[in-house]
């Protein structure tokens, strides 16, 4: 039971990070590969300011405002400008945008690892399970955050201006809705869900260094692709599909040295079964 549980908190962070890449895909059209690092850029955050003696609730609070802001200056400099370029240059720029948050962040902080002062939770028993209650935090937690991220996207007036971009963005142009912003305000939130990220992931792995975001990022990427990308539902079952067979493969064994393959190989068999994802669209192509 406890291997379900950490899986369910570890597939929300996934899912956390998922959302991003998700939302920036469905309503900007492009694969924004920097995200990940934007996790990394979050921990640091959260490593500085409780270096210098803050609390975990004001170093959530700045880590959310520097990757928002970290978010929405990508955007500027290094998207808007490519805006109707191909696809190909824009994934280029991200990667390259990738690489250079993680060399500025070993000029300041160096390469190695740097451990991070977190709050210890404990742990509780249910039952005859032990289980860590900064898990049952991240849960709880995430799904909240990805409840009110669903009901903002339905039920708002910018909710409702995403979902138009996404599906025409010059008729959304006509309509008179600011595509521009609309899509700046996505990397904002995007951001600020991988601020969260960042903070749940420091509570199970106490130590950040510049390549933090890279693996996780990839990860939640992978879970993006499987629920649907472009899909804001499809990202939350994707992270937490992928959460629990990881823990379950860490648990096992023979497994455990084979499961990244075994996370990569799902995500193989579900593209070949369903190419589109497990809740993903068929978009047609207009002509």
């Amino acid at each position: 039971m406890s291997t379900i549980f950490d899986g369910l908190s570890l597939g929300a962070i996934y899912a956390l990070i998922a959302l991003g890449y998700t939302m920036v895909y469905g309503i900007a059209k492009m694969l924004n590969f920097a995200h990940g690092d934007i996790i990394m850029v979050g921990a640091y955050a959260i490593f500085t300011t409780l270096a210098a003696g803050g609390h975990i609730g004001l170093a959530l609070v700045v880590a959310v405002v520097v990757c928002v802001v970290f978010g929405i200056v990508i955007e500027k400099v290094a998207y808007k400008p490519l805006r109707g370029s191909s696809p190909l240059a824009v994934l280029i720029t991200a990667i390259g945008v990738s690489y250079l948050l993680q060399s500025v962040a070993q000029i300041i902080f160096g390469a190695k690892a740097q451990t991070v002062s977190m709050v210890s939770f404990g742990s509780m028993k249910i039952g005859s399970a032990e289980i860590s209650i900064a898990s049952v935090i991240t849960l709880v937690v995430g799904a909240v955050i990805m409840a009110g991220l669903t009901l903002f996207v339905r039920n708002t007036r910018t909710g409702r201006a995403m979902q138009a971009v996404s599906e025409d963005k010059g008729a959304a142009q006509l309509m008179g809705i600011n595509v521009n912003r609309i899509i700046m305000i996505t990397f904002a939130i995007g951001s600020a869900l991988a601020a969260c990220a960042s903070i749940f992931y420091l509570m199970q792995i106490p130590s950040t260094e510049p390549t933090l975001g890279s693996m996780p990022g990839i990860k939640a990427f992978t879970a993006a692709v499987i629920g649907g990308i472009g899909s804001i539902p499809g990202a939350m079952i994707g992270g937490v599909l992928l959460g629990v067979v990881e823990k379950i493969c860490l648990s096992i064994p023979v497994l455990a040295p084979y499961t990244t393959a075994v996370e990569f190989a799902i995500l193989i068999l579900i593209l070949l079964v369903r190419p589109i994802g497990l809740l993903g669209k068929k978009r047609r192509e207009k002509v």
